[in-house]
């Protein structure tokens, strides 16, 4: 039988570009290994004497035309090869055969590492997508996902009739947003417009990807702003570690190892440092916090203050946001002084306010100044023998200290009677004439003031010598005159003569 069908094949060769009354119906196929088969070949030619199907493994036999059936229960020949050959009355031959592909899924496909266990973020690595028993793999594709995702898609150039194993492979650099994503691959046969339309794709299971990288933390803020009364620490933050191994975290605040779970106060505002690291290295990010607050005081009950001293330094609140400061004095809000003045003495109500609060403080203001005198430096005259009295006084705050500054003598005395400090001089003599200096002094300043005595001499005592003095001269004066008159008189020959006695009368 085997050698017929070589006869038969050998025929078909040599009347390969002869004409031959015979048609196939299907001309062309595609079975699936172990299917059956059917094809019919037919002849409308009317000098065909008979015709039949011819196997390596037998054939239908001889039969009349017009059609002979060639039929397989079950197809288990990778290479069929049939032909049908017809008879002719003039005693030729011509022969026709099919065009038959026998495919087969893959028994199974899967995905492997190849042994290389978890990847490294950065470093190139090959998956394997091995398709098991499979046929025709020049009709194979083979097609990678990564999620949901195509990456990459792989066709093969073997032409094979039979089942063979094989293989695709996929390179890539596996990033850290891989890890825990699945690879997977599906085989798939094109068989052409002569094939299946629905042809199941064989999946492998899915891979799920290890990738191993460096710490790092996200989804952490540059700068953030608290609450003290919020209770906030370091651990509530949005702060993420990522990193494969997972990540031991730390975080620092001055270089200094801290506890992340302590709530933070006024005085933890500052950057922040969180430091990851697992066996692949670390990283490091920093957040600036700031703890805000409300208001509050730490001011005494009682200021001294300069005259002429800033407001501002006295009193001021503690809060964040800083707080805005208002003074009532007397239950009426006032502006702000620029300086203090020595009537603003007295007692105030401080109320600072920011967003987080309000808070108030109860003050005294006591208004330092230095002495001031009422008078101004002064010269006094008097007469010896006669008693003086010298004064001085200053207002200040706190209350002046007066002196006096001068020469001591045994008339004079010093008294105090109240802010006044007098200085009294039983009958003056010239000794007690002088510069008399008051020196006010407290913790403020030191002003002087300056008096000075002047001391008479006593009239009565001296008047009398003088007059007499005068009226010896003038008595001195007439009498020279009257010589000299009488002279001239004389040389003229008149001459008038007055009693030296009667003129003593008429002088005193």
């Amino acid at each position: 039988m085997l050698l017929v069908w070589m006869l038969g094949f050998l025929m078909l060769i040599f009347s390969a570009c002869a004409r031959c009354p015979l048609t196939l119906t299907p001309s062309e196929m595609v079975v699936r290994f172990g299917d059956p088969v059917s094809i019919n070949c037919s002849t409308s030619a009317t000098d065909v004497e008979g015709m039949g199907w011819e196997t390596p493994f037998g054939g239908t036999g001889f039969e009349p035309p017009p059609v002979v059936t060639w039929r397989v229960e079950k197809l288990e020949e990778w290479t069929p090869s049939p032909f049908c050959y017809a008879t002719l009355v003039d005693g030729s031959q011509c022969t026709v055969s099919p065009v038959i592909t026998v495919y087969k899924t893959p028994d199974f496909v899967s995905v492997s590492d190849m042994g290389h266990g978890p990847m490294v973020e950065g470093r190139e690595y090959d998956l394997k997508c091995d398709v098991i028993n499979v046929t025709p793999v020049q009709n194979l594709t083979v097609t990678w996902f990564r999620g949901n995702k195509t990456v990459l898609t792989q066709t093969f150039n073997e032409s094979t009739a039979i089942p063979i194993n094989t293989s695709s492979t996929m390179r890539f650099s596996p990033q850290r947003d891989y890890s825990g994503l699945t690879f997977r691959c599906e085989a798939e046969l094109h068989l052409g417009p002569k094939g299946p339309k629905f042809l199941s794709n064989i999946t492998s299971p899915p891979y799920t990807a290890v990738v191993l990288y460096k710490p790092f933390i996200k989804a952490c803020p540059d700068h953030v702003t608290v609450i003290e009364s919020a209770a906030f620490s370091i651990d509530m933050l949005p702060c993420q570690p990522d990193g494969n191994p997972f990540p031991t975290v730390q975080w620092f605040y001055e270089d200094k190892l801290i506890n992340p779970s302590k709530s933070l106060t006024r005085t933890d505002s500052g950057k922040y440092t969180a430091v990851v690291e697992n066996s692949l290295g670390r990283s490091n990010t920093s957040v600036h916090i700031t703890v805000e607050y409300s208001p509050s005081f730490t001011c005494k009950e009682h200021y001294e203050i300069t005259v002429n001293d800033k407001q501002q330094s006295i009193c001021e609140p503690v809060g964040l946001p800083t707080p805005t400061l208002t003074w009532f004095k007397d239950g009426k809000q006032m502006a702000s002084p620029q300086r203090w003045k020595k009537n603003d003495s007295g007692k105030y109500l401080l109320n600072a306010h920011n967003t987080h609060g309000t808070a108030e403080h109860t003050l005294y203001l006591e208004i330092l100044y230095a002495p001031e005198f009422k008078e101004e430096n002064d010269s006094k005259e008097v007469l010896q023998g006669e008693d003086v009295t010298l004064s001085c006084s200053a207002d200040g705050n706190p209350p002046s200290n007066i002196r006096w500054i001068y020469t001591a003598a045994v008339n004079s005395n010093v008294t105090t009677e109240g802010k006044q400090k007098t200085i009294s001089i039983t009958k003056a003599t010239s000794t007690n004439a002088g510069v008399y200096i008051c020196v006010a002094e407290n913790k403020v300043g030191k002003k002087t003031r300056f008096v000075t005595l002047m001391i008479k001499g006593n009239t009565s005592k001296i008047l009398f010598p003088i007059i007499w003095a005068l009226l010896t001269l003038l008595i001195i004066g007439l009498t020279l005159l009257m010589v000299y008159f009488h002279n001239w008189q004389k040389k003229r020959g008149q001459y008038n003569f007055v009693p030296v006695c009667q003129m003593s009368q008429i002088s005193i």
